[in-house]
């Protein structure tokens, strides 16, 4: 594999050239007229136009990608996470056209790209499934009946959905119909497929993946965990790496439940299998994402590893550079997602151009982002801007350490998630380790809470520099004084 196209965009495609770069890969980038000038587009060997700045117009366009690969002499291809990262159609397309797609299979995508069809697909490998049904509904009275049977509080999800969208939590019998509607209605607008199914709402739940890699000739290792609990609308902001409250003997546990996925669905790949955690420490199925999760690099920071290098070995025919016993966690890692939103407006995104944009820099911090100075941030993306990410030897450490990143970085014009980021980070139920992916609703419900929290730390740098003003006034008077008793002596003497 002598040349790979980046089938993406923003901080994925940079970190993708990045690995390529190492392994003496040419690289093709692809951009709209949005991201013309963008650092992906400069950074890559050869780029190409594929369409206006909306990605249906652009990093959609499957047809012209692939014929771009073949007018350029492509062999891999490389989707990142989002676009056509997960399409199954498009992966026939580059199978079809001889070209490797640095993923998994078709097949692969098509079990586990439906949330149903994955449920029973792992059923057969026992792995632990919440209690609910796995097969799709439509009939309002028939899955009120479920309801029932299930006991409230359920919830009901997309069979086809992602990202929070077509979900709907139901706290009682009263409600369920008009959510029902509601949950049909959204998955159908965004997936194009009504098919819903219900779900027991688990209790104090916490969001823990498992990364996991495959080979072509069958193996399959579990890369350890990630706990993603911190999110907003189902999506997540903070993440790290491992978790503070798994055990060596639920860790291995959950990460033996991953690798069965896997074999479910003869996987091969980078994967990241998806449980929620209950406040008994149950653990439950919840989904398999088929592609290089955006949190991948705190594993890499706690391995040692570079994910994108694993795939591309991978996808060219080579066993998995380590198996399961050579695999270890050193120290801890966090990554703080650094989104364009407006927080004490709802995560509403924000618009606007970089006009100061400065990275933190020093020992184990990294930054991956896909801008700079200068740059709009487009409204027809992801509002992502960066991803903050620190190491330390254990978590209290990594924990200081992204604070102090997140005070050394700089950006104007735009609001961004970073004050967020540190007010989680300073929160003694984030320290503790006791939390949930109900944090945003128990801690964050009323933004001001974080704008007082923003102005306590304000007056307190304000209090500090008052502190150092009035030692200097002293330092000046005394000196003042030293200088008048000199004068004077000086004039006795005289």
């Amino acid at each position: 594999m002598k040349k790979v196209l980046i089938a993406n965009r923003g901080e994925i495609a940079r970190r993708v050239i990045r690995t390529l770069k190492k392994m003496n890969i040419k690289s093709v980038a692809i951009y709209s007229d949005a991201d013309k000038n963008a650092p992906h587009v400069l950074e890559a060997d050869e780029a190409v136009y594929v369409g206006k700045s909306p990605s249906a117009e652009s990093y959609l366009q499957q047809d012209l990608i692939l014929q771009y690969c073949k007018d350029l002499g492509v062999e891999g291809i490389h989707p990142g996470y989002g676009f056509l990262s997960e399409n199954a159609g498009f992966a026939k397309k580059v199978k079809a056209a001889g070209m490797k797609l640095i993923g998994p299979s078709p097949e692969s995508m098509e079990v586990m790209g439906d949330k149903l069809s994955a449920k029973q697909a792992v059923k057969k490998f026992n792995v632990p499934l919440v209690p609910g049904v796995d097969e799709a509904i439509s009939d309002v009275d028939a899955a009120k009946l479920i309801a029932e049977e299930v006991g409230y509080p359920i919830l009901i999800k997309a069979s086809a959905g992602g990202g929070g969208k077509g979900m709907r939590l139901v706290e009682n019998s009263a409600e369920f119909e008009e959510q029902m509607t509601m949950a049909q209605n959204e998955a159908r607008s965004s997936f194009g497929d009504d098919a819903v199914f219900i779900e027991k709402f688990v209790d104090k739940p916490r969001h823990i993946e498992i990364q996991v890699f495959a080979d072509q000739q069958g193996n399959v290792v579990y890369l350890f965990e990630r706990e993603c609990s911190i999110q907003r609308r189902h999506q997540k902001v903070v993440e790290e790496a491992p978790s503070a409250i798994l055990t060596p003997e639920l860790r291995k546990e959950m990460g033996e439940a991953a690798v069965a996925v896997c074999k479910a669905c003869n996987y091969e790949g980078a994967g990241t299998v998806e449980f929620l955690l209950d406040g008994k420490l149950n653990f439950y199925f919840l989904e398999m994402n088929t592609r290089l999760q955006v949190e991948h690099p705190v594993t890499e920071e706690i391995t040692g590893l570079d994910l994108v290098e694993w795939q591309i070995r991978v996808a060219r025919g080579e066993r998995l550079p380590k198996l399961q016993d050579e695999l270890k966690i050193n120290g801890h890692a966090v990554e703080i997602r650094v989104y364009a939103e407006d927080t004490l407006n709802g995560f509403t995104p924000d618009i606007g151009t970089l006009n100061r944009y400065r990275i933190p820099s020093g020992n184990h911090v990294r930054v991956d982002d896909a801008f700079l100075e200068g740059m709009d941030i487009p409204i027809y993306y992801d509002p992502m801007i960066a991803k903050l990410v620190v190491w330390g030897e254990n978590r209290a450490q990594a924990i200081e350490r992204a604070i102090e990143a997140i005070d050394n970085y700089q950006i104007s014009g735009v609001k961004t998630t970073l004050d967020f980021g540190k007010y989680v980070l300073k929160h003694p139920a984030f320290r503790s380790g006791d939390f949930d992916t109900n944090f945003v609703k128990h801690y964050f419900h009323d933004p001001t809470v974080m704008h007082e929290a923003m102005l306590e730390e304000e007056d307190a740098l304000l209090h500090a520099v008052d502190d150092i003003w009035l030692d200097i006034k002293k330092l000046k008077e005394t000196e003042f004084a030293s200088r008048e008793i000199q004068s004077s002596w000086k004039n006795r003497i005289e």
